[in-house]
Order: C-alpha cells, then sequence, then structure tokens
C-alpha cells in the first residue's frame, strides 16, 4: 500500500514509528540517568511519575478528542487491507477445541459481562467510516461495525476507579491497553464487521477493537478479554519498546 505523503505525521523531522520508539521513554530516560546507585527500587517513584508526564505530553501532541472524517472522494481499501497477527499462522478460533466464542468483559465494573457474538450484535450498533493509522506510517480508509465501546461500557458499569482498559487476544496472548478516555471516544468500537460483512479471521474475527485515535497496533484484534482496570499496564508492542499511548 502506498503511503499518503499528506496523512504522513512527522514531529521535528522523525517519523511517526521512530518518534514513538525512541521518544516513549524520553522522560524516563532522563530521570534513570539521574538516579543513585540504588538500583531499579530507588528509581519505581521517579519512574512513576516519568509515566504520567509522558502520558500528558502524548495526549496533547495526538487526537485525543479529534472525529475522524474520511475524505468523500477517497477509496476504501477494500481487500488490500494488510493483515498483521503475531501467531505464526493466521489465528482462528476453534470451537471443537476452544468451545463457543466470548467476549469477557471484567475489572473495576459493577455488572461483569460474558458476551457471545449474538449478545453483541443485539446491541446498538454503528458503522464508521474512518481511517485506519499505522505505525509505519501509511494509512487507509475501512467501514467498521460493531458495538460504541461507550455502550459496552453502560451496560457493565465501570467504577471511578476504572481509569484504564486491556484489550486481551487470542492471537498467541496478545494484549494493549489504553487510556479510559480514549476507549469512550465515540468513534472506538468493539467491530464485528468489515466493509458490510463479519469480520474474517485475517482481520481479527471474531471481534477486535478498533478506533481512529490509535495507531493500528494498539487496536487489538482476535479479542477474548475486556478488563477495566484502576492501573496502566503494559502490551505486547509497548513491551517491545513502543510507545505506550499510541495515539494518532
Amino acid at each position: 500500500m502506498t503511503v499518503d505523503p499528506r496523512r504522513f505525521i512527522s514531529i521535528n523531522g522523525i517519523d511517526r514509528r521512530d518518534f514513538l520508539v525512541r521518544g516513549g521513554g524520553l522522560v524516563s530516560a532522563a530521570f534513570l540517568a539521574a538516579c543513585d546507585s540504588g538500583g531499579p527500587k530507588s528509581a519505581e517513584k521517579l519512574l512513576r511519575y516519568a509515566e504520567r508526564k509522558n502520558l500528558v505530553v502524548e495526549r496533547k501532541l495526538f487526537r485525543h478528542t479529534h472525529i475522524d472524517v474520511a475524505p468523500s472522494g477517497a477509496h476504501d481499501a477494500g481487500n488490500k487491507l494488510p493483515s498483521y497477527f503475531v501467531s505464526e499462522t493466521v489465528p482462528v478460533w476453534d470451537e471443537s477445541v476452544r468451545g463457543k466464542w466470548a467476549l469477557d468483559v471484567s475489572g473495576v465494573v459493577g455488572n461483569p459481562m460474558r458476551l457471545t457474538l449474538q449478545d453483541l450484535q443485539k446491541l446498538p450498533q454503528v458503522s464508521n467510516r474512518v481511517d485506519h493509522y499505522c505505525v509505519e506510517g501509511w494509512n487507509a480508509i475501512e467501514t467498521w461495525t460493531g458495538v460504541p465501546f461507550a455502550e459496552l461500557a453502560r451496560v457493565v458499569r465501570p467504577t471511578p476507579e476504572a481509569q484504564f482498559v486491556d484489550f486481551q487476544s487470542f492471537d498467541d496472548d496478545y494484549h494493549e491497553s489504553w487510556d479510559i478516555e480514549s476507549a469512550m471516544h465515540p468513534q472506538t468500537v468493539v467491530a464485528y464487521g468489515l466493509d458490510g460483512k463479519l469480520l474474517e479471521p485475517a482481520h481479527g474475527a471474531p471481534a477486535r477493537v478498533f478506533s481512529p485515535v490509535k495507531l493500528g497496533y494498539k487496536n487489538t484484534k482476535y479479542l477474548t478479554k475486556i478488563v477495566f482496570m484502576p492501573r496502566m499496564n503494559g502490551g505486547y508492542w509497548t513491551d517491545r519498546g513502543y510507545e505506550w499511548y499510541g495515539g494518532t
């Protein structure tokens, strides 16, 4: 897929991927450089502070409250949308081995639930024609159909403690966590449809999270669990050096 230079994000001459990988730990690194020889334990409070400061910077840099509007004349990517997964082969939910697929929604909520695909389809749904932004620099337009995350949250009733959300997967235990505000964005959906059809395994079936306010690696496919949390945790790519916030 070709890169649209009008939509490629560059920050001080550094492309988006390099900025996220190299810049994500900037504040943390500055503090660690000043630490004494007491080791990681002595740096724990400073690192927690650095994480909070990084999050403030990221929220200002990226489109936290932006509503994505795809250009009316732009073509949808269709079957040219790349497929990514971390397993050796395309993950497929095998009912003969795992039983019927269902999505567990739990954590600091008042009404934890286990929802089958049919249960999800009975909830209010939307179809959003929006951009998909990849950390590599390209973007693609697709129409995602599913349950608005805010509607799912309304049903499970997260407590005030819920400040983060972890999206977990059966793709070799892939997961990524988000800030609650991005999860509650009006265009964030638990998607089970793509371009008018049910999701296929190549793009995250039976269900995945999708939002144009997060880069592709944050949009966990092959969902099995959504966990509301009081504290942030990492993720498959963020634990490997990619920036945690992953905004667009």
